[in-house]
């Protein structure tokens, strides 16, 4: 059985929209897409430098544009996402599109079961970056083993944002943390059972 790993940028309101660049993702007249970029140092670089290792890659169809439409021209900076097998799941997108015949290694996913069947398949550990509603349905579904977020100091007030109301509930334990020079927060959380209740005593 493979990992699934999250990967994302949020704001302390939830937001993932855009944290790229103005014109990443202006829908819904997001006007605030960038938002990361004044908050680089080492220990973020450092941080990035570790995410982008060897693994297989499972992305939502408008993220999986963005990437097709850059990184086979950038593979200098990060050779593992074109080397790695790339998946993005889509109803709509046909395997034949050039979008996805132009970047080698990738392949298209339609149903919830073939995602169930992707993660228990053999091969490497599986990263998902961005995909909003992607990962709405893997957090619905439980098949996240891992969230790795990056929590900014700011809120954005509107946006979309990675949690929705279908998330199934479940448990997750801190695994690693740094705190930047500039306040990022980069924490990983592993998925740990079910939900413990009880009263609190003061």
């Amino acid at each position: 059985m493979r990992k699934i790993t999250v990967l994302s940028m949020i704001s302390l309101d939830g937001v993932m929209q855009a944290p790229g660049g103005p014109r990443e993702d202006t829908s819904g007249g997001f006007k605030y897409g960038g938002w990361t970029a004044a908050y680089s140092d080492e220990a973020f670089g450092k941080a990035m430098m570790e995410e982008l290792k060897p693994a297989d890659y499972l992305l939502g169809r408008k993220t999986f544009k963005i990437f097709a439409g850059y990184w086979p021209e950038h593979g200098d900076f990060w050779p593992a996402i074109n080397e790695g097998a790339k998946y993005v799941f889509s109803k709509n997108l046909k395997k034949s599109d050039p979008m996805v015949t132009g970047w080698k290694h990738s392949a298209v996913i339609k149903t919830v079961a073939d995602l169930k069947k992707l993660k228990q398949s053999k091969g490497r550990d599986i990263q998902v970056w961005g995909s909003g509603e992607l990962v709405q349905l893997l957090l619905k579904h439980d098949l996240v083993d891992e969230l790795r977020l990056k929590i900014y100091p700011l809120t954005l007030g509107k946006g979309k944002k990675l949690f929705g109301n279908g998330a199934v509930p479940a448990a997750f334990s801190l695994t690693d943390h740094v705190v930047t020079s500039k306040g990022v927060i980069i924490a990983s959380y592993k998925r740990a059972g079910k939900i413990k209740t009880g009263n609190v005593e003061i």
